[in-house]
Order: C-alpha cells, then structure tokens, then sequence
C-alpha cells in the first residue's frame, strides 16, 4: 500500500525554527487581520468619502476576492520558484497598497487599492503554512500548524484591536499606515530568518486553471454583490451569474483533462479533503459574513466606538485562540467526526443568539452568541486543516496549503457577499416600506444607500428625520436576523453531511484511493517522482 509522504524537515536549529515560526505567524497575522480590521472603519469611511453599502462590501471583498482568486496558483508558485522569494514579493506587494490606499479620497480608488493588498496576500498566506511544514520535523509540525490555526482564527480579534486602538485618536487611513508599516518590518524579518525551500519536482503551473478558477469566483461574488443594489434580473447581474457557472465548468472540464492541474477534482473523491474543503469554506462564510454585521450593528445601533466594538470581540478571539492549541488533543480523544459536528452545531447556537439582537440588546447577549462561535471554530476548523494538509504528498505541500487558505478565503468572501447581500435586500426594502409618509423621495433613496447614511440624512431632516432612523435601525435589525438565521441553517447542514460523510480511513489509505482513481500523466524523466498516494 502506497503512503502520502510528509516534507522533511531541513537541519535547523531549535532556535532557528523558533524565529521561522514567528516571522511566518506575523506574516499571517497581516493579511489575516486586514479584512476584519477595516470593518471598524466602515462607518468613518463611509462618512467621509460618500460610500454606499454596496460600495462598503467591494471595499471589504475586492481584498478578500483577489486574495481567494490567487491562493492556489500563488502556492503552486511558492513550490517551484521558493517559498521564501514569493513570502517576501507577497509582503511588499501588501504594504505598496496599503501605503498607497491611506491616501485615497475615493471609495472606487480603495476598492483597487485593496485588491493589490489582496495580491500580496494571496502570496504571503499559502507560503506560510508551507514554510511550516517543510521547516519542523513531525514531532514539532502538528504544534506549529496548531499555533498557525490560531493565530488564522484570532488574527481577526488582533485586526480589530489595533484598528479600534488607532481610531480612538486617527481616522481610517492609519488603519492602512499601520498595515503597510508591519508588512515592511516582517519582510525585513522574513529576509534574515527564512530559509528558503523549493520542490525541486514540482509540476508546472496551470495557468489556465488559475484564471478559469478565478473567473468563476469573481462573476459570483460580483453578481451577488451588486444584486440588491442593481436588481436581480439586471442584465449586469445576470452575466455575472452566467460568467462565474461558466468558468467553473470550464475549469472543471480542463482540470479533468490536462495532466498536471492546478487542483485535480479527483481530490475530491478523498472524504477528509472533501469535509474538510466543505467545513473550513462553511465557517469562514459564517465567520467573516457574521463580523462584517456584528461590527456595523455595535457601532451604529449600539453606539460603540471603534475600540469599544473591538474590544467587545476580543472573548470570542480569546476562546478561539487558546482552544485551537487544545483543539488536536480533543480531537484525539472524541475523533475528528464528532469534533468538527460539535464544533459546528456550537457556532449554529452562537449565530441563533445573534439573530435575537434588537437595538436595546445589552452586551451579555452579543457575548452569548459569539463565545460559542469562536470555540466552535476552534474545535472544527483544527481537524478540518489537518485533513487537507495531510491529503497531499509533499511536493503538494505549498497547494495543500493554498487549498486551504481558498477554501477560507472563498468562504470569508462569499459569507461577505452573500450574508452582506441578504442584509442590505433587508435594509433597502424595510427602508422602502417604513419611511414615514411625507418625505422628500430623494431622503428615502439616500437613506436606501446604508445605515450610516440614514443617520446622516435623519439629522438633517429634524423632526421627520427621527421617524426615518428609526425605520432605518428596524429594517437593518430585520435584514441581519434574516442573515443569522440563514448561516445558523447552513451551519446545520454542514454538520449533518460531516457526522454522515466524514472521513473513516487515514490519510494515507485516501492517498491510496485517489492514486487507484486517477489516469496516470504522461511525464518526462526530469518530471518523474518518487512520491506515491497522489499524482503530480
């Protein structure tokens, strides 16, 4: 029976990996953190610069879509090119934008500024997790990737303290200064402490994959984006539905064909890859979509400050990180199937009560909901990564982990769109219909565009305008329960098809499956390897 074969570590001191494993930590910490960090903003962003909802959503996930979009031909070129070189063009690239975004005035101009951000970040992520498991030998590796789960997770908490921190006494653009200022000391770090590695086997980059890949997840998010603002049967929005199912079927079809693709869908024959791609997308759909609420819904209708909002996450953060470092013990003694179902089955409790917050909710009850998600994320997003990571052989390793990293970063920036979307359909049509009779139409399209711009219309409008603020606070309170409830039913779901279809034989017997599945390529001398379990 042929294994899947782990990276072997090369001859580092202890020391050595000790500075490896925090340079590569920091490293992800920056690009995790950059999306939740900005949502603290979104308020004083719009404020300033006249973005609507729709466009607080493109500022959000043009990151968040460019980085899913580029993960898994970033971590292929990690594998032949080095790990170390991609790290550090990932870093720069990352603080060229944030740099560049702190002098933005104009919501379209942070919008591309956020998707170079997003370049970057696609580089830096998967190469991190690779770096990892080609620098720790197997008895240090399951703790380094633990403390790389942990910080993934609570990297969130960390971007929202430092964001609520610099806007207690400087506006938005410092978030992006601060951003840009630790990108720069991590790449000076990365360059003196990491060693570089390559697989010197490693298949060649599939190109076209990469694109039809990317094309298919950008039409989706466009179109659900732009849905409530444009219409659902806009022409616009329509062919962005149309673009993305068509891209994924022809990357389906060419993957199918080509001899060294740039994810093979025959992984998914494999039930740890597969329920463990479905679970990590599920969370973080949940996750990313559930903080871009929860933050709008503390400072607009709560009246938090930035800090107070960020501060008011940390427990979640503080739970999510120190349950991840135990998360593979439990998983150990109760088995990865009944880990990942209870940690699933604890977010869908902690979204149930987030779906009950009203504008005179106290904070113990916002505090009810979010400690059950942050330790169910603990809890199942730990086997979860271990079940992808180890699906592959290592010189997959850099995909392996890229794997991971889009299936997180395709679900945080669908939950965005999607959960987003479902909110602002709420929020326009409760506007819509509760406006007080007599006002101007103009107010009510305006106070349509988001709830920081109803607040600005209702002050302006005296008395009148109290009326709108209310109808405005109900109907975003209308539209984000209407979203908690429907991750709280995907969660479910989720939980049910991995307590049914999870995973029942090792990593090395789905190696086996897939090498029995797949049609063997045609390869050159210089392509051929000795690896076994999956074909290159």
């Amino acid at each position: 029976m042929s294994t899947t074969p782990q990276p072997s570590a090369p001859a580092l001191t202890p020391a050595r990996r000790r500075g490896v494993l925090a340079v590569v930590l920091v490293s992800l910490a920056v690009v995790v953190s950059a999306v939740p960090s900005l949502n603290v903003a979104l308020p004083g962003l719009a404020q300033d610069t006249g973005a609507n909802q729709t466009q607080l959503q493109w500022i959000i996930d043009a990151y968040a879509l460019v980085f899913a979009g580029l993960l898994l031909p970033a971590g292929a070129i990690g594998d032949r090119f080095g790990r170390k070189p991609v790290l550090v063009a990932g870093l720069a690239l990352f603080a060229a934008g944030a740099f560049a975004a702190a002098t933005a005035d104009s919501p379209s101009t942070i919008i591309m500024l956020r998707g170079l951000s997003g370049v970057g970040a696609a580089l830096v992520m998967p190469t991190t997790l690779s770096i990892i498991t080609s620098s720790f030998p197997a008895a240090e590796r399951g703790k380094a990737v633990g403390a790389w789960i942990g910080v993934a997770g609570a990297g969130a908490v960390f971007g929202l303290l430092t964001s609520g921190l610099l806007l207690e006494w400087l506006s938005w653009p410092s978030i992006f200064v601060f951003g840009g200022i630790l990108a720069a000391l991590t790449l000076l770090a990365a360059v003196v402490v990491i060693p570089n590695s390559r697989e010197s086997s490693a298949p060649r980059i599939d190109a076209v994959g990469g694109a039809l890949s990317a094309l298919s997840l950008a039409g989706i998010v466009f179109g659900t984006i732009e849905g409530p603002h444009r219409g659902w049967t806009d022409p616009v929005t329509l062919a962005a539905f149309a673009a993305g199912v068509l891209g994924g079927a022809l990357w389906l079809a060419w993957s199918l064909r080509t001899t060294d693709p740039m994810l093979d869908p025959r992984l998914f024959r494999v039930r740890g890859f597969t329920t463990g791609v479905l679970s990590i997308t599920v969370q973080f759909f949940v996750f990313f979509g559930m903080v871009f609420i929860v933050l709008q819904y503390l400072q607009l209708i709560l009246d938090y400050s930035p800090l107070q909002a960020g501060l008011a996450m940390t427990p979640m953060g503080m739970v999510l990180g120190g349950l991840s470092r135990r998360a593979p013990h439990i998983v150990g003694k109760i088995g990865v199937r009944r880990a990942a179902g209870t940690g699933l089955v604890l977010m869908t409790a902690g979204v149930l009560v987030l779906s009950l917050l009203d504008a005179d909710t106290s904070y113990w009850l916002v505090l009810a909901g979010l400690l059950p998600i942050g330790a169910g994320m603990a809890l199942a997003t730990a086997p979860a990564t271990t079940s992808i990571v180890d699906s592959l052989p290592a010189h997959k390793q850099g995909v392996a982990s890229a794997v991971n990293d889009a299936a997180r970063e395709v679900g945080g920036t669908l939950g965005i769109a999607v959960l987003g979307s479902i909110l602002n359909n709420g929020y326009r049509q409760g506007v819509s219909d509760n406006a007080p009779a007599g006002l101007p139409p103009e107010a009510v399209h305006t106070a349509q565009e988001s709830l920081a711009v109803s607040q600005a219309v209702a002050e302006r409008l005296g008395t009148q305008g109290e009326a709108l603020g209310r109808a405005a606070v109900d109907a975003f309170i209308d539209g984000y329960s209407v979203a908690y409830l429907a991750s709280a039913a995907l969660l479910l779901v989720t939980a049910a098809a991995i307590l049914r279809f999870g995973p029942r034989r090792t990593t090395a017997e789905a190696g086996t499956a897939l090498a029995e599945t797949a049609p063997s390529p045609r390869k050159t001398p210089a392509e051929t390897s000795d690896h076994a379990g999956i074909p290159d």
